[in-house]
């Protein structure tokens, strides 16, 4: 075969993207195959075995190999662009039975004319490492039956043409994307578009961020008075001095104003009052860049401005100084100290644009923090070079200039008042950091609260912001959960990692008969849980961390049925019986160490999330590590709304006076969880399994709090290559009653969410004004925002 062409490489095509094909579509798709083929095969218009597995990209050869030896269908060991034209041309256009004689014959491993267990469980196999899902054989074994069960109507041991077919019908939403799933295995070409309305100039934007909008019109206006009051004053002085006198004004507003920007108590404490319904306070990490591009802005207007002035005046016949001397020294005496304002001015320009560079997204987000951080703390410097710049800036910064010193102060006072240590560590899967933190007495907080912290063993001066993952109604610990992103984090995990597996220093015995008594008072205090039968006992869901994944314990006021109380103990037995190769409660592993590392606090400081109370129907959206904030606040949802139903339904007496009304007007809560692997779930499974087993005595359909998982590595029920194993795991989960994925009742979802299906759904519920809140990645919070907007749905996105 001919190999002077190089190999183009095809993608699959995600299934979202491509929708039901018109005529039109279809040929220029079968155009597009007959170029990208030609140019794989080479002259000799012959594709083998090896060319088409490198073109499809596939995870797992088997479905590369089952296609081939179907397309070839003279058994030549090459395929034809006549052969492969012929079989899409098959699969697009061709009736329902005869794409589902096709996906039989893939499933029909030896040709018999049918399907035997051993045949499906290869198939069902490649279908998990395609969708990179790893089961125990066990449970791979598990699916099969389940699904050869089902569609073995007749017991004879195989499933033949009629009984899949009997079986797919159970699956409406299979048949509908059979065709797609057919023919989408190779990318088509990209259609065009038609132009949308920017997003920025819809009704629906303007109509939900008007408080933004109004405070952003103000702040231009403001500008636009500055310079116009500054600049006509120096009128007679011409234009260039007028540019540079209204941009200097402009200045010393902005850099005093990013100040009040950043001053994390004080807004912290404005979002408690009303305040926070006038002004967008959640948006002041917004603000804060924006004012940062437009002080670079005016500081290249004001250069600009004088450079050209002092062009000007060097130029006049009876000029004194050069233009180099006006612009590099202090000759010319411009500037109220000793002349220093063209030096000053110069090396204000270079800090300033160190400072944006380096605060930009790629230097961030790509592992390089401490560049940010250490370059940010040139404001300093960029603030003593502004008052001795400009006579009048120090004015401007006397208010928001004392307000951040004493925040700095208290901060500093704060931190330092109790000896703080980490005092448990797990390392978690995907590189997670789980620690555990002493908490004194005096440190309050709200769910969903994030902190500065300093660790003098990792980084002596570097203070980095994580949510708090733990519920304020925990006492005694606090938890953070830290992904390894950048430098300082890696640094973090290494050096756990590294470390003895017990102990850092301490006395071991010690350590270990903390453990012990620990556990015991851990095991007593849940067979006390489950065994307690009194109305009079505290209820509500308090964490502790007992196991390397969020724990849970659950205090149950009012009795279960002897029945659901049943079926609760055998569902926690069969958690524990699931987690025992890797729990903590017989011995520590590797990733479990005891510590007495010192640290530092700074904080709490508030987020949008505290609006969560607030709302009558929350949707809470967590991308991966994006889940640390949820992980307290559904604690606390569900800790108060186990408190709120010991209201009288009558008179409306409450028996829990310290947990009021106004504290709590929720009336669902939707929680969606979006994770790219099957081991990243792990984080916080143990915490939503408890949140399940908490709503048992509620009835199916009307939970208060619903969970939604999305694992979007897996590949679903629209592609050929995915569609008998999600069939089998909607079987097992129905049978087991709980997903083999996570473990959780909750079944796994494959692939990414339809957000605008998700979103009608929430809307048709009438549940109350819907809030969103997300934390994760800024592309997918575009994609929400642009979906929330058009239903007026409000949200709200974590910002540091």
């Amino acid at each position: 075969m001919s190999m002077d062409t190089k190999p183009v490489q095809l993608e699959p095509e995600p299934m979202e993207s491509r929708n039901a094909m018109n005529i039109d579509d279809d040929a220029k798709w079968l155009e597009w195959v007959s170029r990208q083929f030609a140019a794989i095969a080479g002259k000799d218009r012959e594709i083998d075995l090896q060319e088409f597995k490198t073109a499809l990209k596939v995870k797992e050869s088997f479905f590369a190999e089952r296609f081939f030896a179907l397309f070839d269908s003279d058994g030549s060991g090459t395929i034809t662009l006549q052969e492969l034209l012929g079989a899409l041309n098959l699969l697009i256009h061709g009736n329902t039975m005869d794409k589902l004689k096709f996906l039989f014959q893939v499933y029909d491993v030896d040709g018999s004319g049918s399907i035997d267990p051993d045949e499906l469980r290869t198939v069902l196999q490649s279908c998990l490492k395609e969708s990179t899902i790893s089961l125990p054989e066990e449970k791979l074994d598990d699916l099969t039956l389940a699904l050869f069960e089902s569609a073995d109507k007749d017991h004879n041991g195989s499933i033949t043409f009629e009984e899949l077919r009997e079986e797919l019908d159970n699956f409406p939403e299979v048949m509908e994307n059979l065709t797609i799933s057919a023919a989408s295995w190779l990318k088509p070409p990209s259609s065009k578009k038609r132009p949308r309305m920017p997003r920025y100039l819809t009704l629906a934007y303007w109509h939900n961020n008007i408080g933004k909008l109004a405070i952003l019109a103000a702040y231009i206006g403001v500008n636009i008075l500055l310079f116009t009051l500054a600049a006509l004053k120096y009128q007679a002085l011409g234009a260039s001095v007028m540019v540079a006198r209204g941009g200097g004004q402009c200045l010393n507003f902005n850099c005093s104003f990013i100040v009040v920007l950043m001053l994390r108590r004080c807004l912290t404490w404005l979002r408690a009052t009303w305040l926070a319904q006038v002004f967008p306070l959640d948006q002041n990490v917004e603000f804060h860049q924006l004012v940062g591009y437009v002080v670079f802005g005016f500081t290249l207007i004001h250069t600009i401005a004088h450079v050209v002035n002092f062009v000007r005046l060097s130029q006049l016949e009876d000029s004194p100084f050069q233009f180099w001397e006006y612009l590099l020294t202090t000759r010319p005496g411009i500037g109220w100290v000793h002349g220093t304002a063209s030096l000053t001015g110069i090396v204000l320009q270079l800090l300033i644009l160190i400072m944006l560079v380096c605060s930009c997204s790629f230097v961030r987000r790509s592992g390089h923090f401490e560049v940010f951080y250490w370059t940010h703390l040139s404001y300093i410097w960029v603030w003593v070079l502004l008052i001795i710049h400009g006579p009048h800036f120090w004015k401007w910064l006397l208010a928001p200039g004392l307000l951040f010193f004493l925040e700095k102060v208290v901060g500093l006072v704060l931190s330092r008042m109790a000896t703080l240590c980490i005092v448990e560590v797990n390392l978690l899967s995907s590189k997670v950091t789980h620690l555990v933190i002493s908490r004194p007495s005096f440190f309050h907080y709200k769910p969903g609260d994030y902190i500065y912290l300093n660790i003098p063993a990792i980084a002596k001066y570097e203070w980095h912001p994580f949510t708090i993952s733990s519920a304020p109604e925990q006492e005694g610990t606090i938890w953070l959960h830290i992904r390894s992103q950048g430098q300082w984090t890696n640094r973090l995990y290494e050096y756990f990692k590294a470390s003895d597996p017990i102990c850092f220093g301490v006395k071991r015995l010690t350590q270990s008969l903390k453990f012990r008594r620990s556990q015991r008072k851990l095991q007593e205090t849940k067979i006390h849980a489950l065994g307690a039968h009194s109305a009079n006992t505290t209820q509500g869901v308090v964490a502790t961390s007992t196991e390397n994944t969020v724990q849970l314990m659950n205090y149950r006021s009012e009795k279960l049925s002897q029945a659901k109380k049943e079926d609760f103990i055998d569902y926690e037995k069969e958690r524990e019986e699931k987690a025992q190769p890797r729990s903590v409660f017989t011995q520590l592993n590797e990733n479990h160490r005891f510590c007495n590392i010192k640290c530092y606090l700074d904080g709490p400081y508030g987020t949008p999330t505290r609006r969560i109370f607030a709302s009558e129907h929350a949707v809470l959206i967590g991308a991966g590590i994006g889940i640390t904030p949820f992980a307290s606040i559904l604690q606390s949802i569900m800790y108060r709304h186990q408190k709120r139903k010991r209201n009288c339904p009558n008179c409306h007496y409450s028996w829990c006076e310290n947990v009021k009304n106004d504290e709590m007007k929720l009336q669902k809560v939707d929680f969606i969880w979006i994770n790219r692997d099957q081991k990243s779930f792990e984080w916080f499974v143990s915490l939503l399994t408890k949140l399940e087993m908490d709503q048992v005595e509620e009835e199916p359909g009307g939970h208060f709090l619903e969970l939604h998982m999305y694992m979007t590595s897996a590949l679903g029920k629209n592609d050929m290559k995915a569609i008998g194993l999600q069939m089998a795991l909607d079987l097992l989960a129905k049978k087991e009653n709980k997903d083999s994925i996570t473990g959780l009742k909750t079944r796994t979802q494959p692939g990414r969410p339809d957000w605008g299906k998700v979103f009608q759904k929430v809307a048709a519920e009438n549940k109350g004004k819907v809030q969103v809140f997300f934390c994760g990645s800024p592309a997918l919070a575009k994609v929400l925002k642009s979906h929330c907007e058009q239903l007026n749905f409000r949200f709200f996105k974590e910002n540091f």
